[in-house]
């Protein structure tokens, strides 16, 4: 190996028992910090949410840091491809316009909600959860779960969210065009609550992203490793 590097033996050698440097030995502290909360969360935080986690434990380190070590080492977030369709937008039911338009940053509590619902595997069948997000703190404001994709499912969930945070007039409901936000019921119960409707564009996703983004991050977390028997141990 040396002969092929063009090194002498003595070089190598002197090389392989050199003292490690401090960078050298800070940089494999840091690995083995990130390998062990990469582990300790089973493998289901990527490079933002260990670099968070190293931060509150005290160690200084950059989001490009964590990420450029994990790329290295092929650290991965566990990820699972899957999909099932939970927008039906083909009803005779009237489309609100986009009012939103991709405004996600909202000034104050309670301005702008947006909706969604999203699916979870049980042996028993899917379980389907219903939330709203406010914009303001992406907090989960309201949230229902049930094994059918009716339009009573959103309506519990605006329900509660409208009970525990009691908006004043003139709240933005953004949802996508499915049937259960078009329906005639959950209209009149924005109309009700002096909400201002608004949906996104036909087929466009990104008009809905921040719910989308939390949903993904919930399966990530707390569905794609686990099987679920029943939907109550789901729920």
């Amino acid at each position: 190996m040396c002969n092929v590097l063009g090194v002498s033996k003595h070089g190598y050698f002197k090389w392989l028992n050199r003292p490690k440097s401090e960078r050298q030995k800070k940089h494999e502290k840091l690995s083995q910090e990130i390998v062990k909360t990469h582990l300790e969360f089973k493998q289901r935080y990527g490079s933002v949410k260990i670099a968070k986690t190293l931060k509150k434990r005290g160690m200084n380190v950059s989001d490009r840091t964590v990420s450029r070590i994990m790329t290295k080492n092929q650290w991965k977030s566990c990820t699972v491809k899957k999909y099932k369709a939970t927008t039906n937008s083909k009803h005779h039911h009237p489309v609100s316009e986009n009012v939103l338009n991709r405004q996600f940053k909202a000034s104050k509590p309670n301005e702008f909600w947006v909706p969604d619902i999203t699916y979870i595997p049980t042996n028993e069948g899917w379980l389907y959860l219903a939330t709203l997000m406010d914009l303001y703190s992406c907090k989960i404001v309201g949230w229902a779960m049930g094994k059918n994709m009716t339009k009573e499912l959103v309506i519990s969930a605006l329900k509660m969210a409208y009970k525990r945070q009691k908006p004043g007039k003139g709240l933005v409901h953004h949802s996508d065009r499915g049937v259960q936000y078009a329906s005639c019921e959950y209209q009149n119960l924005l109309k009700k609550y002096n909400m201002i409707g608004s949906m996104s564009r036909k087929g466009n996703c990104y008009d809905n992203a921040c719910i989308a983004s939390f949903d993904g991050i919930l399966k990530r977390e707390l569905v794609y490793q686990l099987k679920y028997k029943t939907r109550e141990e789901a729920i």
